[in-house]
């Protein structure tokens, strides 16, 4: 019995992926990375079977704020230079129902690898104008950023952090179908 496998990419202009964090307990600051690279890859068009890689440059990150953003680059959060890249390889997916999974993998973030489990919700396959076809996802979970050794946080006057532990990460992804490949027979 042989079954196909389908190779998918990211589309980085219809795809983003962000989190957000506490700051001074009281609101939210959120951020996005603007270098993605996701693949998956399925077997046929089902998606319960799909290894999933990620790589994401974390000198992309933008917070709107140039400031703080040279400031996660350095060795208080993610040092960049150091570590260029945070990463996520799946080992599986469970569905949950028809539109809904869980993707269960391995976070890396700086020298620290970790599982985690994100919520999936998946918009469907179509076809798109030139004759392809796109898959959407949408995404959700949430990380401890001390797991992974991002715990710098300075103290206030109040006694108080400045920052939460809790990182919500979210994402939008459209992959595009990238080629079929038959399998040897088993």
């Amino acid at each position: 019995m042989s079954t196909s496998k389908t190779k998918w990419v990211i589309d980085p202009t219809h795809s983003e992926i962000g989190f957000k964090i506490r700051h001074l307990m009281i609101t939210n600051v959120s951020g996005t990375f603007g270098k993605v690279d996701i693949t998956a890859e399925t077997e046929g068009d089902n998606f319960t079977t799909a290894n999933v890689n990620v790589k994401i440059e974390v000198d992309s990150i933008s917070t709107h704020n140039s400031q703080r953003d040279e400031h996660l680059r350095n060795a208080d959060f993610f040092e960049v230079a150091k570590f260029p890249y945070l990463t996520f390889k799946s080992s599986r997916i469970e569905k949950v129902d028809d539109e809904n999974f869980t993707l269960v993998g391995d976070l890396t973030i700086k020298e620290t690898t970790k599982p985690v489990e994100l919520k999936l919700e998946f918009g469907g396959v179509t076809k798109d104008p030139w004759g392809g076809s796109r898959a959407g996802f949408s995404l959700s979970g949430k990380i401890n950023r001390h797991d992974f050794g991002v715990s710098y946080n300075p103290v206030l006057e109040t006694g108080g952090v400045a920052l939460g532990e809790e990182i919500k990460i979210w994402g939008d992804v459209e992959l595009v179908k990238q080629a079929v490949q038959e399998a040897v027979a088993a």
